[in-house]
């Protein structure tokens, strides 16, 4: 069975919330207990796109407040706690124990809480003789947010700032390290696997977090109480997952290019956040919507252009409007013959069919409003920035390794904001091959004209300079291989492909994320791939490099980017499970999760670090 982040996380928080005791057939514990939930942020954060209200509801919990927040003493009722390992929720625990404000505490840390927070813990109750209201403290190892049944983010801000800061020192680099490794372990405890790990090697923040990550596994499996006893029988690798560790450097292109696709378009040019959005509504006012499983048209479509997606509005609502004439014809409300009580039973059946069918019509409606919002929202700021044109001309870009310099001044100084042009100006960076130095600097002069702040521009023109591959699709491979590929994977001509060879396998057909899982999930060997690293914290450890008695091929895989991911590398490793036949389900996650400005942000953040660019921009918004 394939494996379901979603699910498996969402368990755990019932069980959690239900005082971590079994749950019956129905869902939920043995005995009703009302109970009062105390959350900080961080872990609001990663129950609002799984919890709702009404689930709260059904499990007991009458009261919610964040931790930070006064609160009144409620008595005989037990209180469970679900919050960060850190220094101010401890002091919080204890004062609120002290005051008794709660009959019990049932203490659950997102992930697992240091030794000496712990006996902070136990020496301030004790002091202040509250250690009796502490029922129980759990390491609950749930400190990711999951977005979607396939997708996670382990919700670090900055984390690409941070690793490429020229300033960062190797403690700070050690510690963000090692924070992206628990995040990612807390993320296998809960699916209960241990992977294989692949991950390109060459001493970057990948190759740093596949290390660690497979030291800390190996560690935990030594332990007799270990939380993978019950995966012991993923052994051979069509069970086992593989795990493919990047880092966002490893195509940047991806994270900052233009998309037309609904689901990287409604989170680039709508701010959809933890599955929610807010959109202006048609008579003033903001509209919140949710986005996520339960809506069967988000489901279904998210992953088209979004033409089509207008299309299948349109078809859903006249489907919409036939089911409600064919309920008004059945009842005889709209088709004008008279009711002669002749057919007196029939037509109490047509009524009831009918009252049957209005839950089902209603909902559908709502769904049809909601999608109609969204995209009528979508469209007034594709008209207004020329979104569709930056696509296609950042796709072309891409592929042919260069665009006309008539066509590349006319994009920058026509429709879009600031940051549009900045984003284009940086991908036409990337897709070239050689930087031609008088086009720059007229890319920068429309730049400034347009008043953007050109730090991110000047950043990246810096690392391209320094030969730097930002494209990476063809870092090990010859020439050759890869006309070989475009051949298969396009059918073009030689001829066709030869001029951007360089960047063709970062275009949108085929990310190199994807291609690269792709074969590595198949585990044929590739030379290619061979130079990368292949750690299984279940092998004896070998004396030199990595190795695995599991080879492949791999069913399940998960993809982790380091520096923030993107739902346009979601997409495409979910449309890689849709068109061949190792593979069957890719869970992909990130440090977090950023939209193609918000990378920009970051990058100019680090021009501005390296004394590049223009005036100091507002501070990086960041992802989820």
């Amino acid at each position: 069975m394939a494996l379901n982040l979603r699910q498996k996380q969402t368990e755990c928080i019932i069980r959690m919330l239900n005082l971590n005791q079994p749950l019956k057939q129905s869902g939920t514990a043995n005995e009703e207990v009302y109970k009062i939930l105390i959350y900080d942020k961080f872990c609001q954060n990663i129950l609002s796109p799984l919890i709702h209200v009404k689930d709260l509801r059904k499990h007991g919990v009458t009261l919610y407040f964040l931790i930070d927040k006064d609160r009144k003493t409620v008595r005989d009722v037990p209180a469970v706690y679900f919050v960060q390992p850190t220094h101010s929720n401890i002091h919080r625990i204890i004062s609120d124990a002290s005051q008794a404000l709660y009959d019990t505490f049932h203490l659950n840390f997102s992930s697992s809480i240091p030794r000496p927070l712990l006996e902070d813990l136990a020496s301030g109750t004790l002091k202040s003789g509250s250690v009796e209201k502490v029922s129980k403290v759990y390491d609950q190892y749930l400190e990711f947010v999951t977005l979607e049944d396939n997708l996670f983010s382990l919700a670090q801000q900055n984390t690409y700032v941070q690793l490429n800061d020229p300033k960062a020192v190797e403690k700070d680099i050690e510690a963000i390290i090692e924070r992206v490794v628990n995040g990612l372990f807390c993320v296998l405890v809960t699916l209960g696997v241990v992977p294989v790990i692949r991950c390109p090697s060459g001493g970057g923040p990948a190759e740093m977090v596949a290390s660690l990550l497979d030291q800390k596994l190996r560690d935990h499996l030594l332990s007799k109480n270990n939380m993978f006893a019950e995966g012991g029988g993923f052994m051979s690798s069509f069970q086992r997952p593989l795990l493919c560790i990047f880092d966002r450097n490893f195509e940047l292109s991806v994270g900052i290019q233009h998309d037309f696709r609904y689901r990287p378009l409604v989170h680039d040019v709508l701010g959809l956040k933890l599955n929610r959005l807010n959109v202006q509504g048609e008579k003033g006012g903001m509209k919140s919507f949710e986005l996520d499983s339960s809506d069967p048209f988000w489901s279904a479509n998210s992953s088209l252009e979004f033409p089509e997606v207008a299309v299948e509005i349109e078809t859903q609502l006249n489907k919409y409007k036939r089911d409600v004439e064919e309920v008004n014809k059945r009842t005889g409300g709209g088709s004008g013959a008279e009711f002669d009580g002749t057919d007196l039973i029939g037509n109490t059946k047509h009524l009831m069919n009918a009252v049957n069918s209005l839950p089902e019509l209603t909902e559908r409606k709502q769904v049809i409003d909601k999608h109609t919002n969204i995209a009528t929202a979508l469209l007034g700021q594709i008209k207004e920035r020329s979104i569709d044109a930056f696509t296609k001309k950042e796709s072309d870009m891409m592929m042919r390794g260069g665009i006309d310099r008539a066509e590349l001044m006319a994009a920058l100084k026509g429709k879009g904001t600031k940051m549009d042009k900045l984003r284009f100006a940086i991908m036409y960076l990337i897709s070239t091959e050689t930087i031609n130095q008088s086009e720059v600097e007229s890319v920068e002069a429309a730049l400034n004209e347009a008043g953007a702040d050109t730090s991110a521009f000047q950043y990246v023109k810096k690392i391209k300079s320094l030969n730097v591959s930002l494209a990476a699709s063809a870092s090990s491979a010859s020439r050759s291989n890869i006309v070989d590929w475009a051949e298969k994977l396009y059918g073009q001509s030689i001829s066709a492909v030869t001029a951007g060879v360089k960047n063709l396998l970062s275009s949108d057909q085929q990310l190199a994320v994807t291609r690269t899982v792709e074969a590595l999930t198949e585990g044929k060997p590739n030379p290619e791939f061979d130079s990368y690293l292949l750690l299984d914290p279940r092998a004896p450890k070998p004396s030199s490099g990595g190795g695995s008695h599991v080879k492949g091929p791999f069913r399940e895989a998960m993809v982790f980017m380091i520096g923030g991911g993107n739902y346009v590398e979601y997409g495409s490793l979910q449309e890689l499970t849709q068109r061949q036949l190792t593979v069957k389900n890719v869970i992909y996650g990130a440090t977090e999760i950023l939209t193609g400005s918000e990378l920009v942000e970051q990058l100019g953040l680090l021009g501005k670090k390296m004394g590049l660019g223009g005036p100091v921009a507002s501070s990086s918004s960041s992802g989820h």
